[in-house]
């Protein structure tokens, strides 16, 4: 059976991103942030998502937002979730604040929705721990820009079913999707590698080695990244990025993973990367 109506906690880049994909698959989409003016914001970000691919993509047929943002009901109340039969949490990378979330959708939800945390580091285990309902939860590492990734890094919990990987992967088919299942740990694969190399890159640029552009033009040309580091921490959000570092950090325990002073001055002067106009690089508007 098709999931029909899914919740998409968070109106941020990866929430505006997951509620534009899942409308345009054909879903009934309940997007819950804190605010009325992000979801303005988030409504207004959808829209212009919708026109920028119809323009990247003219031999596809031009969708029209409205019909689009029609299947989206932006609201700042959880209680809408008691008709959602699959919930994904893209909500900041703070533990106290992902556990109230978690507290509140495990008290409202049907007792057979499935929750997805799509968190950066953040295991989760632990993130079931805090519900009654540990064999339905599920990681779903989602990639930015979510309509253009076609690959989700999945992540099963220590109490995680099958029939929920089963359940996650039809929803993922249905977003026209796939799937790499990996283990829990903190940072999972993708991110226990990443914030690694985008961490050491800073300090590269700290210390002076090279300037940002010699950075991730080495990564381009030399092996083939379409990105440099330095342009993917911009993409990510240096505030993600600090709070993901810290994460694993704290989990691991292990110098290596230290977050570069640099780092924590730029999250600190609001400079987060293409979302707010500033990062290791300049942008025109914030996204």
């Amino acid at each position: 059976m098709k999931i029909q109506v899914v919740g998409v906690v968070g109106a941020g880049v990866m929430g505006i991103g997951l509620a534009q994909n899942l409308a345009q698959t054909g879903h009934q989409v309940i997007l819950v942030d804190i605010s009325a003016e992000i979801l303005e914001r988030a409504q207004a970000q959808i829209k212009k998502n919708i026109r920028f691919q119809g323009f990247f993509n003219k031999n596809e047929k031009l969708e029209n937002p409205e019909d689009i943002l029609h299947k989206i009901k932006f609201s700042q109340n959880y209680h809408f979730f008691e008709k959602a039969e699959f919930v994904i949490e893209n909500a900041t990378e703070k533990w106290d604040i992902k556990k109230g979330i978690y507290t509140q959708l495990d008290a409202i939800c049907p007792d057979n929705t499935v929750f997805a945390a799509n968190t950066s580091a953040i295991s989760i285990t632990r993130i079931a721990s805090v519900t009654k309902r540990a064999d339905k939860v599920v990681g779903m590492h989602f990639m930015n820009p979510v309509p253009m990734k076609a690959m989700v890094e999945m992540i099963r919990g220590y109490h995680t079913s099958d029939q929920t990987i089963s359940t996650a992967k039809e929803l993922l088919s249905q977003m026209g999707k796939e799937s790499i299942l990996v283990n829990d740990s903190p940072g999972f694969v993708s991110n226990r590698v990443l914030m690694l190399t985008i961490n050491e890159a800073i300090f590269l640029l700290q210390d002076q080695v090279a300037s940002a552009e010699e950075v991730d033009r080495i990564f381009k040309t030399c092996f083939g990244h379409k990105m440099g580091p330095l342009e993917t921490a911009d993409l990510i959000g240096l505030d993600t990025i600090l709070f993901s570092i810290e994460v694993l950090y704290e989990s691991f325990n292990d110098s290596k993973y230290r977050p570069c002073s640099l780092l924590k001055k730029m999250v600190d002067a609001g400079l987060h990367g293409r979302k707010t106009g500033q990062g290791f690089y300049a942008y025109s508007e914030a996204i």
